[in-house]
């Protein structure tokens, strides 16, 4: 061995020889230099010696024995103190060397030192620090300390800290889940990590976060409070935190913020820009309707506005529309309506998508008046004027001219067309076959646009009854209905008779005499009902919706003594498409009659009766329709199938209905009424 590194190891073992005379000198004289821990020793060269001469130095540092077993690892440890040190730091680098190689170094009072294997420290008692261990000299001696978790859950924080425990320290963490809590055996620097670790997460979850009220004066709290969620999402939301919220207390017109009071500034600043006030944006009109229903129409626009703000909602890029339209209150067992006629012309609306309502957007009807109340920003109005001019228009009408009439069949006659030699295909007048009785046309074939056109009427065109072959038609009516798109259109042709609805006898009621019979009586209208709706295509094409109805008095029966009318009831709905002057024939609404004739013989009433001659006969007969619409143009060509008839009054009246009906530009209809 050299003599630099022999000299050392004399030099401790000098010392170790002399350790029972120092621990006497320091049990005589304990506040004598020599045991106190500021004591400075060093500079310590050890470059290579076992674990004996190690624990002999700590030994002689602290003056206690030191207990040890006889498995300890045969270490070849090294220690260099350059410096001198106290001996306190001098054994917190024994200490430390030690557990760095797998020897813990335990207290046993204030005597003796426990050495033993690292893994095997947790099992021989180590010293249980009860207080901090930040106020300890960090080392890397062996100590158990019992961690009291107060907002933390043990049972999540182990086992993320579990990286930070010395593997040989042995087993890990004794954890006591009900009470919150976590023995750790460890060294003294490890233990100080964790606490002071603790001491930073084991706080409450708004740690760090307060209250702050902001009274406003000029805005409302839920919208200023909406606006700002508006504004702060995405990325913003992200920078505020997730514990950063605010909310709207409308009862006292605050916002109520919980968040770090670093992000006030912020929150001071953003709002008070929005509290401000301002003149109202908002505009209240009224626009008059021309030609649609004001309710229709505030329906339609209600609806568009719906629709284009709810994606918007789902979208979140908006909050919802507020539309209040007028629509009349639903009666039980009430019929459902119609379709408005304006909406015919919704097809045609194309809005930008750019283009968007506002939330404070209100739209009412005021059927008074005709007119929609409309109360929005000045976007509002503009885009709400741009729809009413393209809804709010006059619809397309029609001059529907109707023949009525009544076939008498023969026994070989199926039904009334073929009995007048019509040829019908797809409900619609083409030609006739034969010499047909009564249909004045130039040709066999009849050419939509010029039957009709001119000086000639439907009446007129059809003009039956009138040959010299038979007359076996009767006409019953020649009305014309004017009628727009999507609109009904009724005929009535017959009488209304009274009928005994309920009849009450009350003659004698007890012993009371009553004052006879009573009876109440309703109106039952008989005869032929049309209904026509039509609907108008831009190519000039009707579509005819046709409701027929015919009621007939086929006699009369005694009900309690009192005539009664037996009414039979014939109806059919058919639904036809033609083009402007085309002639549409609906028949097949039949009626078969009885009628009886006696010729008396003799002035005697029985006797004559008897020996005349008697006869009983069955007659059938057809109602036909004939129908041709004509599409209105709502110019004076509409007049110049009227005006024609009129040339052919007498001169006085002809000068008289001229200068009315001429500065007015009226539409007549084809009869001149």
């Amino acid at each position: 061995m050299k003599i630099g590194t022999l000299i050392p190891v004399l030099t401790s073992m000098v010392a170790f020889s002399l350790l029972p005379q120092a621990l006497a000198a320091q049990s005589v004289a304990a506040d004598a230099p020599v045991n106190k821990a500021d004591e400075m020793v060093g500079p310590i060269n050890v470059p290579g010696t076992d674990v004996d001469s190690v624990l002999g130095m700590l030994e002689m540092w602290t003056g206690r024995s030191i207990l040890r077993p006889q498995n300890l690892p045969a270490l070849t440890l090294s220690l260099q103190l350059k410096h001198k040190v106290t001996k306190a730091e001098a054994i917190q680098a024994v200490e430390t060397l030690l557990n760095l190689n797998g020897i813990a170094v335990t207290p046993m009072g204030d005597r003796f030192l426990k050495v033993t294997p690292l893994s095997a420290a947790k099992s021989e008692a180590p010293e249980l620090i009860e207080g901090s261990t930040l106020s300890l000299p960090p080392s890397g001696r062996l100590a158990s300390k019992l961690f009291q978790l107060s907002f933390l859950r043990v049972g999540e924080f182990m086992p993320q800290i579990g990286g930070l425990l010395n593997p040989a320290a042995g087993s890990p963490p004794v954890v006591f889940d009900k009470a919150n809590a976590a023995l750790i055996t460890d060294s003294i620097s490890n233990l100080q990590r964790i606490e002071t670790l603790l001491n930073q997460l084991d706080r409450p979850a708004l740690g760090g976060l307060s209250p702050k009220f902001y009274t406003l004066t000029s805005a409302k709290a839920s919208d200023v409070v909406n606006k700002m969620r508006a504004m702060l999402t995405g990325p913003l939301q992200t920078q505020l935190g997730t514990a950063t919220s605010f909310n709207a207390d409308d009862r006292t017109n605050q916002i109520v913020l919980i968040a770090d009071p670093r992000q006030y500034g912020f929150f001071d600043e953003l709002i008070a820009r929005l509290d401000v006030r301002a003149d109202p944006n908002t505009r209240n009109e009224v626009i008059y309707l021309k030609h649609a229903a004001a309710k229709d129409v505030a329906t339609i626009l209600s609806s568009l506005v719906d629709g284009q703000n709810n994606p918007a909602q789902n979208t979140g890029r908006r909050q919802s529309v507020s539309v209040q339209p007028a629509s009349p209150v639903s009666q039980p067992n009430a019929a459902p309506s119609p379709p408005p006629p304006v909406a015919s012309v919704m097809p045609q609306l194309d809005l930008p998508s750019a283009n968007q309502f506002s939330d404070v957007l209100t739209i009412l009807s005021e059927e008074r008046s005709n007119s929609i109340v409309v109360s929005g920003t000045v976007d509002d109005l503009r885009l709400i004027h741009d729809l009413v001019a393209k809804i709010d228009v006059l619809l397309a009408q029609v001059r529907i001219e109707v023949v009525i009439a009544e076939v008498t069949l023969g026994d070989n006659a199926t039904s009334g067309i073929s009995e007048l030699g019509l040829v019908i295909s797809g409900d619609k007048l083409v030609g006739f076959s034969g010499v047909a009785a009564g249909i004045s046309v130039p040709s066999a074939t009849i050419t939509p646009g010029v039957v009709g056109s001119g000086p000639y009427d439907l009446a007129a065109t059809i003009n039956l009854g009138t040959t010299p072959r038979k007359n076996n038609t009767n006409i019953l009516s020649v009305p014309n209905i004017v009628t727009t798109h999507n609109k009904e259109g009724r005929i009535f042709v017959g009488e209304q008779r009274p009928v005994i609805s309920s009849y009450l006898n009350d003659t004698t009621t007890g012993s009371t005499l009553g004052s006879g019979y009573r009876s109440t009586v309703n109106s039952q209208r008989i005869g032929i009902e049309l209904t026509v709706k039509p609907l108008i295509g831009p190519d000039g094409s009707v579509q005819l919706e046709i409701i027929q109805k015919v009621e007939d008095v086929l006699g009369e029966v005694l009900i309690d003594g009192n005539p009664q009318p037996r009414i039979g009831s014939r109806e059919t709905e058919s639904f036809v498409s033609v083009h402007s002057g085309e002639i549409v024939v609906l028949g097949g609404l039949q009626r078969t009659s009885q009628s009886k004739s006696t010729s008396r013989l003799g002035p005697i009433p029985i006797i004559g009766d008897l020996l005349g001659r008697r006869s009983r006969e069955d007659t059938r007969t057809d109602l036909v329709f004939f129908l041709r619409p004509t599409v209105l143009t709502n110019t004076a060509a509409d007049n110049a199938s009227a005006m024609k008839q009129i040339e052919n009054f007498p001169k006085t009246e002809r000068g008289k209905l001229k200068s009315i009906l001429e500065p007015a530009g009226s539409i007549l209809d084809a009869s001149g009424n």
